[in-house]
């Protein structure tokens, strides 16, 4: 059986009923870095895009009014509302569900903008709400979380301590803390691998 081409978890997203207080509790208390955030009139809701360390990244939605699509959930729980996982081809990942009688909502495939997404229903998926997305996940994520776009790595040394940075295909950083011997050794392997 083929399966669905994931790239990544992206991000789980919480549910809450007080956005500001959900947003200072990760930001004062946990250390989350705000990145991108949005509000949508349609569906009356509120989201903040947080990351955590380097590559991790939570969303907190809140309602912006009554009639929200968030309203059921809230009224029995706060928490995970969903996971979202990024895929290269939104396409191809909706022709597979339908191959596998797998059922799927809220997909459009002629959608402006380069955000596309479906959900699988928690019936049809053990109980969690499955977003699968494509999109550019650098532009959720925020400018100092992320390298350059015409940068891969970044090396800096302090001492004897030298810190290598990469870009990451989830749109951040990911930092190594190498000794002097370590990076020696990376560069010895890396001409090896050129030749």
């Amino acid at each position: 059986m083929k399966s669905a081409d994931i790239s990544r978890i992206d991000h789980v997203s919480i549910a809450v009923r007080d956005h500001r207080k959900a947003v200072d509790f990760f930001c004062s208390i946990l250390g989350a870095v705000p990145g991108s955030s949005s509000m949508d009139e349609e569906s009356k809701f509120l989201g903040a895009v947080l990351s955590l360390g380097d590559l991790s990244r939570i969303e907190i939605i809140s309602p912006t009014e009554e009639g929200s699509f968030l309203d059921p959930f809230l009224a029995s729980r706060q928490g995970v509302h969903h996971i979202c996982l990024q895929t290269p081809d939104i396409k191809k990942t909706a022709a597979l569900l339908r191959s596998q009688n797998i059922p799927f909502f809220g997909y459009d495939e002629d959608s402006p903008g380069e955000w596309k997404d479906l959900f699988i229903h928690p019936r049809d998926a053990f109980g969690i709400l499955i977003q699968i997305a494509q999109f550019d996940p650098a532009s959720f994520i925020a400018e100092e979380l992320k390298l350059r776009k015409d940068e891969r790595w970044r090396i800096r040394r302090e001492g004897d301590a030298i810190t290598l940075t990469l870009a990451h295909p989830g749109g951040g950083a990911l930092s190594i803390d190498l000794a002097a011997p370590e990076a020696a050794a990376l560069a010895k392997d890396l001409e090896k691998a050129i030749e």
